[in-house]
């Protein structure tokens, strides 16, 4: 079976571990389906990752192979940084020193054969990797917050470039005229076991375009639904992974 761009890149986040023995790592998705469009399900594949600096064939500062298996809706889940390693070292990527761009390929059959399924920029470095290289040091590295949120509330100046853990279905509303948040700064997403965390643009916000927008995070039981959200100027932001 040849495959030919047939990974979707879902949406890209990062966790970054507060102790120096865990490693840091992005969390990945991606629908891995067949030349002919049918989903890849319950199979054993084979993944490389490649980090690129500066173009989508520029320098190769990283690469691992991880080996998941899909589920019944042809999706895979790994977590960028803890692969086996190809070459480089991922907590030494100099993230401020980007743009990056993240390669993708694959092997159905779980073997070597790797076809190169698609290139994608990571537009907004996570935070806390970017806080980490530009101006973090070992003794007191920099690192994104995990905010509980379990009751519908405005979006606060303490959620940029953190992590909204939502562990209860609440509201987020971004509210007009916002100005704790920088243009290209993001805010990571989480809803937890079954929660639904819905983005809520208020009026005179548009949200992916749409004027009073809005997007849903809907988890199950036993798992995590993940996305971010970037600010892309004055009362406007886009939002991935819902």
């Amino acid at each position: 079976m040849k495959l030919a761009h047939t990974l979707l890149l879902l949406f890209v986040t990062v966790t970054l571990k507060v102790f120096a023995q865990s490693p840091e790592k992005m969390s990945y998705q991606a629908i891995i389906r067949a030349q002919d469009n049918s989903l890849v399900v319950n199979s054993k594949i084979s993944l490389k990752v490649i980090v690129h600096q500066s173009t989508a064939t520029g320098t190769t500062v990283y690469q691992e192979t991880h080996s998941p298996t899909t589920n019944s809706n042809g999706l895979v889940s790994l977590e960028i940084g803890t692969g086996t390693i190809v070459t480089g070292d991922f907590s030494k990527i100099a993230w401020d020193k980007g743009p990056y761009y993240i390669e993708t390929q694959v092997d159905v059959k779980g073997g070597s054969n790797f076809n190169i399924t698609g290139v994608t920029q990571l537009l907004s470095v996570p935070y806390a990797l970017y806080a980490k290289t530009a101006g973090g040091t070992s003794s007191t590295p920099f690192r994104s917050a995990i905010v509980s949120f379990s009751t519908s509330r405005n979006i606060a100046a303490t959620d940029v470039n953190n992590t909204i853990e939502c562990t209860t279905t609440s509201t987020l509303t971004l509210t007009s005229d916002f100005g704790s948040m920088a243009v290209g700064e993001t805010i990571n997403l989480e809803a937890h076991n079954g929660a639904v965390l819905t983005v809520q643009a208020a009026a005179g916000v548009t949200l992916n375009y749409t004027a009073a927008g809005s997007a849903k995070f809907t988890s199950t039981a036993g798992n995590v639904r993940f996305g971010f959200l970037r600010k892309t100027g004055t009362n406007s932001y886009i939002i991935s992974g819902q």
